[in-house]
């Protein structure tokens, strides 16, 4: 396999990510809803006050996935968690479990916080609920809302 890396966004990186995001929101049948901008982007998600983290995969040198999150908090519960607002690999890099991988990065990150990986998925979108419950999340109905903690988390977070 190529080379494989993966590195928080920077300001250069805000037409790649305005791509990237384009692409997951046309697989998920969703461009008319899709608003984003490189000027949103740059400040939301790289700008000093960036509401939103981004992180960037990279399979020989060429961009091939991206995950979009923010820290959350659960009140009830005391925990610090990680909320993943988007993941995609693009398809000609799919198969090669570099999902898992941008969703261990997250897991580590929320394992030493103490907390959890949250996100949702579209309720028709059968291969990544598929992928989820193989990695032991848990599915909620609806807007199936997922979540790594625990031992799950343990697992993906090693």
């Amino acid at each position: 396999m190529s080379e494989i890396s993966l590195r928080p966004a920077n300001p250069a990186d805000a037409a790649l990510i305005l791509d990237l995001l384009r692409e997951l929101a046309e697989y998920e049948k969703l461009l008319d809803n899709f608003h984003l901008t490189e000027a949103i982007i740059s400040r939301d998600m790289l700008g000093p006050e960036a509401v939103c983290k981004c992180d960037i995969l990279f399979v020989g040198g060429e961009p091939a996935g991206i995950t979009t999150w923010f820290w959350i908090y659960k009140s009830f519960r005391a925990a610090r968690g990680i909320f993943l607002e988007d993941l995609y690999v693009r398809p000609e890099f799919r198969g090669r479990k570099l999902g898992k991988l941008l969703l261990a990065n997250l897991a580590r990150r929320a394992h030493a916080a103490d907390g959890y990986v949250e996100w949702q998925v579209l309720d028709w979108n059968t291969p990544s609920i598929d992928f989820y419950a193989g990695i032991g999340a848990e599915l909620k109905p609806e807007w199936i809302t997922c979540r790594l903690d625990h031992g799950a988390l343990a697992e993906m977070a090693s």
